[in-house]
């Protein structure tokens, strides 16, 4: 097998990345590497829905659980990491599986954008904090529009962490993030991606999909979960897990204003959202190879590997 080959898996939250991702990875002697921005996180496990401790005695998982949600990670660091993965990985002789929902470090990833590194204006970055505070997240947004509209059309309204990461990026270089993307990829990826993409063509059922996963979220012990963020101190306005569907949706109901019914329909309503803005961004990669998944039971998986085996030895061998 030549040694810069990668599979990835892309589709949007509760489509079934995971479990695709694992079978693969145990056909052809994988290692998965997590492309999802909140699974980067510690403690907060059952609302990003990470692998189980089992899964992950399976089959090697890298870029999981592993920063503070207190901390700053920003894409470049991301694209360091998870490229030190995959050369380790590769070293190795196994075969890296990019899996996850976060398009932008896919498509960073998989283009081979090169971020420099840059020291921020921490004056800057509080100003932009107190100003979403102040107008609301929406107001980064439509700030980053007038000055890159590319750029901001690829975020929503409520993401304040990629809106300051926009502006920051202007205020420090003079350029916008999308003309530093742009000059970024003339340099082609060193890897050779095979790219999956997972969707539902009956997108009820990947609702009712995203419906289950939250409810069983409850069950497992999401409430106890953000709480005890809450009483460390890492749940809080500007942190990462204030920022996460999920997570966010909870100030509300400790202030009183929803009930847990509520606030289970606030979390299902932004996830099903969400999922369709992760759709919207991959469709836009014209290599990814889209699957349109029914219900993947292990049959099912058994069959569609049937199917992927093929195709995936004639990538390898290539």
């Amino acid at each position: 097998m030549p040694d810069n080959k990668v599979i990835v898996i892309v589709g949007p939250t509760a489509s079934g990345k995971t479990l695709l991702s694992l079978r693969i990875a145990e056909l052809f002697d994988g290692e998965i590497v997590s492309a999802d921005s909140m699974q980067i996180y510690k403690y907060m496990d059952i609302g990003t829905a990470k692998p189980t401790p089992e899964q992950m005695r399976t089959v090697p998982h890298h870029m999981i659980d592993f920063v503070s949600p207190l901390n700053t990670y920003t894409l470049a660091d991301y694209l360091t990491d998870a490229k030190k993965c995959i050369d380790d990985i590769l070293r190795r002789g196994k075969l890296p599986i990019i899996t996850g929902g976060t398009g932008l470090y896919v498509s960073a990833l998989a283009d081979n954008i090169k971020l420099a590194d840059m020291a921020f204006d921490e004056d800057f970055r509080a100003y932009l904090a107190d100003l979403a505070r102040r107008q609301g997240a929406y107001a980064l947004r439509r700030l980053l529009r007038s000055v890159d509209e590319t750029a901001a059309e690829k975020i929503h309204d409520g993401d304040i962490k990629r809106a300051s990461r926009g502006l920051e990026v202007y205020r420090q270089t003079g350029k916008t993030p999308t003309e530093l993307n742009r000059e970024s990829k003339r340099e082609p990826s060193p890897y050779d991606f095979y790219m999956i993409g997972l969707n539902y063509s009956d997108r009820a059922e990947l609702y009712k999909r995203i419906n289950d996963r939250v409810e069983q979220m409850f069950k497992d012990g999401l409430q106890e979960e953000v709480s005890k963020l809450r009483d460390s101190g890492m749940f809080r306005p500007g942190s990462t897990a204030y920022q996460a569907i999920g997570y966010r949706q909870f100030g509300e109901y400790f202030e009183g204003r929803i009930t847990i019914d509520e606030l289970k329909e606030l979390i299902k309503r932004d996830t099903r959202r969400y999922a369709k803005r992760q759709l919207t961004w991959f469709r836009r990669d014209p290599r990814i190879k889209w699957i349109n998944m029914v219900n993947p039971d292990d049959e099912y998986l058994d069959d569609l590997i049937k199917k992927l085996r093929k195709d995936i030895e004639i990538f390898l061998k290539v």
